[in-house]
């Protein structure tokens, strides 16, 4: 029971804390953890004797490459900044694409105390009203943070990007990186689409201007070039608590847009050269698959219930043909439509590859080769890459068994599935609770789970879903219904709906 006195953002983290321990992960660092950041006093620093100007290409050595015009681009809150990114125009017209990563593992050692809590978490862990980081914040919005205008030691994923969107050759190398600008996702978006004002750090900064604006073409183009194979236009509906002090004054939905797309299109990119690279240099990888979609027949018949005609066996193709149609027909009600489609996809999962090995790719993003490599302070499988990558360019001894990333591999799945439920139940309990008010009123939604362990519903008109409790019979994924919200539970994240008519 949910005290009426208590306060919301009160009322979120003591559930908070309780499903982490609930799904198995650790809301807390251990007294080693902590003691051992205790020890942890500056960022790492690269021996200047393996510093190396410009691109000069000596092998295993550290570039510099603090003169390049950096920029993160982020949420407006976030300080847990993994990635950088740059554009290079080449004499022929192509274009150069840089992504920078944090070494993190420069601080983080394997085997480490707080490696050790990174490995068994594996993933920070965002919810309504307090994140759980899978490092320390001293760490992962500090010292390995590609923090503005402070040198770190980065990976970079060096690109080179013709006209149509393909990447035609690229590079993995260790650098020495500062970033010029620390950039906020909305705020880009509205200037690319000339509807707000330049942000203060563009124009602080002689020439980011222009260059984001290559920056935003290739990324375009390179998400053309994705789509024409196959990748799928899926846009979902993410919602996010508002508070006003320590009170819910309502839940936003968040958007996607032009410079969001920047960062999607170049990290899908990173992640390929990582997994590309290290299956040339005869390492072993932990890549992200989203195998072939076991209800194909039922996105058949959603297709059809839409007039369209898919193949009978699954072809991402004929789907994003489809899903592009439907986007530019009915855009407000294409977020349902893609949540359907998702939910019938299936969830992705991590897997070890072997050299010689041919492993499943990524439905969804139409791609073969994909790893995670993009975000090591706050996913753990980000950061076994890195360390991969450090031991391939450095022509080291690979600093895991093939077992060692099968076990991982496994085990980051299953917590990634843990956190999600946890992000998922804190978001349903602050929904309740805004909707505690409104018992008894009715809504729209359409149908987003069908099966024995229970039917749900989104609402149309609000970013929240819930179960059909009374009246489910008959209702399978993608179809639109008229519901009555009948009682919540804050505690449990519960909201239950029946079924209104036929």
């Amino acid at each position: 029971m949910t005290p009426d006195n208590e306060r919301d953002r009160a009322v979120l983290e003591r559930i908070a804390r309780r499903v982490m321990l609930q799904r198995g992960l650790l809301p807390d660092f251990s007294a080693a953890a902590l003691a051992e950041l205790d020890t942890l006093r500056a960022p790492a620093t690269a021996d200047p004797a393996a510093v190396t100007p410009g691109d000069a290409p000596a092998a295993g050595a550290i570039r510099d490459q603090r003169h390049l015009l950096w920029c993160s681009i982020d949420n407006d809150n976030s300080l847990d900044l993994d990635q950088l990114t740059v554009a290079q125009t080449q004499p022929d017209g192509h274009i150069r694409i840089l992504v920078a990563i944090g070494d993190v593992d420069a601080l983080v050692k394997k085997k480490s105390a707080i490696d050790g809590h990174a490995a068994y978490n594996t993933t920070s862990v965002y919810t309504a009203a307090q994140i759980f980081p899978m490092l320390p914040e001293k760490l992962s919005t500090g010292l390995t943070s590609l923090n503005l205008e402070q040198e770190r030691l980065a990976f970079v994923f060096d690109m080179e990007v013709a006209d149509e969107g393909s990447v035609e050759s690229s590079e993995v190398y260790r650098a020495l990186v500062s970033s010029r600008a620390k950039l906020a996702y909305n705020s880009v978006a509205a200037w690319l689409d000339g509807k707000g004002a330049e942000p203060q750090g563009i124009g602080a900064v002689d020439g980011l201007a222009d260059n984001l604006r290559v920056q935003d073409r290739v990324a375009q183009a390179m998400q053309g070039y994705r789509h024409l194979r196959g990748a799928l236009s899926l846009e979902t509906i993410e919602a996010q608590p508002v508070f006003e002090g320590d009170l819910l004054s309502g839940i936003e939905v968040e958007e996607k847009n032009r410079a969001k797309g920047i960062i999607e299109d170049f990290m899908i990119a990173a992640n390929g050269v990582a997994a590309r690279f290290l299956a040339a240099q005869g390492s072993p990888s932990i890549r992200r698959v989203v195998r072939t979609p076991k209800r194909w027949d039922r996105i058949v018949e959603i297709a059809a219930e839409h007039g369209a005609q898919l193949p009978g066996a699954p072809d991402p193709v004929a789907l994003e043909k489809f899903l592009t149609a439907m986007k530019a027909k009915d855009p407000v009600r294409f977020p349902d439509l893609s949540l359907a489609v998702i939910k019938l996809l299936g969830p992705g999962e991590y897997v070890a590859e072997v050299p010689g090995q041919n492993a499943e790719g990524h439905f969804g993003l139409a791609v073969k080769d994909y790893g995670h490599s993009t975000a090591p302070n706050r996913r753990f499988t980000d950061l076994v890459t890195q360390r991969l990558l450090k031991a391939a360019v450095a022509d080291a001894p690979c600093p895991y068994t093939t077992d060692e990333l099968n076990e991982l591999a496994t085990h980051c799945t299953d917590q990634e599935d843990a956190a999600n439920k946890v992000e998922r139940q804190v978001n349903k309990s602050a929904a309740a609770l805004f909707l505690r008010s409104r018992v008894g009123q009715q809504f729209d939604g359409m149908v987003t789970g069908a099966a024995d362990k229970g039917t749900w519903v989104r609402l149309l008109d609000l970013p929240v879903e819930g179960r059909v409790v009374q009246g489910f019979r008959g209702l399978d994924v993608g179809n639109r219904v008229r519901v009555q919200l009948i009682d919540v539970d804050v505690e449990r994240g519960f909201i239950d709906f029946r079924r209104v008519g036929a």
